[in-house]
């Protein structure tokens, strides 16, 4: 259940984070009366589940109220990603001084959360994990510990960021946990020239399975998804649309977002996050691949496993399976490694689909999955 970035921003607020002032209209007229009450510049920002506004235009600054109510007339309605554009939050411009990003995100295979941050945050924060990995941080968070003060100092430490942003760790991890969310992001997490530090941005997903302890959200928290997040929801799975021609499938969220930026790194970007958690039966592998495939962008795919809890064989029997009721018609690179992976390549091999390769390195399918999409 993913949340609007005017819903998140109230969660934040609510645990002591600060946050620029802000209203949420879907009337231009309105857009003006806030944009006035907010000292006249504004900053008017689409309100959709997607990322990448800023880059479609929804996201600009308003110099005066007038402005403020055309800019918003001009955002309301529009598409961004296959979202409509319903409503728009007015926020107060920052003096921004420098930008940082921070996340928290549930990894099922390691049974843990993981930490992401870096000093480099802002809309080029994909380009610099996908050209830089060094700059960004991976820290990982022990459920039963949790994120002290100690171990929020660790992850600045790691990853540049400022003294000031320890705090802010500590309550974006209460936020986490208090509100039942599997991830929890600040892009752009800023310092100010007046040292204060504001999370100028949010995403927050929630955990379905708590939704009876988050009924304040109602049903509007799963209004305007993506119609294969629909989809994808509708069948369970942890999936989200992204923009490009790689679809990837892996088991653990860690994982699966390793693999995305690996896939960026071989110049091919990725089409969807579906992290199939401990479980790849032929049921979940042939929904993954229905939804996956359902994607015209797509022009690839790459399934990346590391057996543990669950063996590599059963994933590859999964697979298998889901050959027999899934109509593949793009190329399917496969690397498994891991608990039983020896076997789990044999099966493969036994069935010799056509369109189904497999490599033995996560950089091996990565690029064979890249050239694949290029090619097609």
């Amino acid at each position: 259940m993913d949340l609007y970035e005017h819903q998140a921003r109230q969660l934040f607020e609510d645990h002591g984070i600060v946050v620029p002032r802000a209203e949420v209209t879907d009337s231009p007229k309105e857009a003006r009366e806030i944009a006035r009450r907010l000292g006249g510049r504004a900053v008017v920002k689409a309100q959709v589940k997607t990322g990448g506004r800023g880059k479609a235009g929804g996201v600009r600054i308003a110099e005066d109220p007038a402005e403020a109510e055309l800019t918003a007339r001009h955002i309301l309605g529009m598409d961004i990603k296959g979202h409509t554009v319903g409503t728009v939050m007015l926020a107060e411009p920052m003096d921004v001084e420098a930008e940082f990003y921070v996340s928290y995100v549930l990894d099922r295979a390691a049974g843990r959360f993981l930490a992401i941050a870096s000093a480099e945050g802002g809309m080029e924060i994909e380009e610099v994990a996908a050209t830089r990995p060094e700059a960004v941080a991976r820290v990982p968070v022990d459920p039963a510990e949790g994120v002290t003060s100690a171990k929020a100092a660790e992850i600045a430490r790691a990853a540049g960021l400022p003294q000031q942003s320890v705090d802010v760790l500590v309550r974006l991890w209460q936020v986490l946990v208090r509100e039942d969310a599997l991830l929890v992001e600040v892009n752009p997490l800023v310092r100010t020239r007046q040292g204060r530090i504001v999370a100028l941005d949010g995403k927050v997903t929630l955990d379905d399975n708590a939704r009876f302890r988050q009924e304040r959200w109602g049903s509007d928290a799963a209004e305007h998804h993506d119609p294969l997040e629909a989809a994808a929801a509708a069948r369970g799975l942890n999936y989200v649309k992204l923009d490009g021609e790689v679809g990837v499938i892996g088991n653990g969220a860690g994982l699966v977002m390793s693999t995305l930026d690996v896939v960026a790194g071989c110049g091919a970007r990725p089409a969807d996050f579906l992290d199939i958690g401990g479980g790849a039966s032929a049921r979940i592998m042939a929904d993954g691949l229905s939804v996956i495939l359902s994607d015209p962008a797509v022009k690839s795919v790459l399934v990346n496993v590391f057996g543990g809890i669950t063996a590599c064989d059963t994933v590859a029997e999964g697979i298998v399976r889901a050959l027999d009721t899934v109509e593949l018609t793009r190329p399917l690179v496969v690397r498994l490694d891991g608990n039983n992976a020896a076997r789990g390549r044999a099966i493969l091999d036994e069935r010799a689909h056509p369109l189904v390769q497999q490599a033995t390195t996560m950089d091996g399918a990565a690029r064979r999955a890249a050239q694949l999409a290029r090619t097609a």
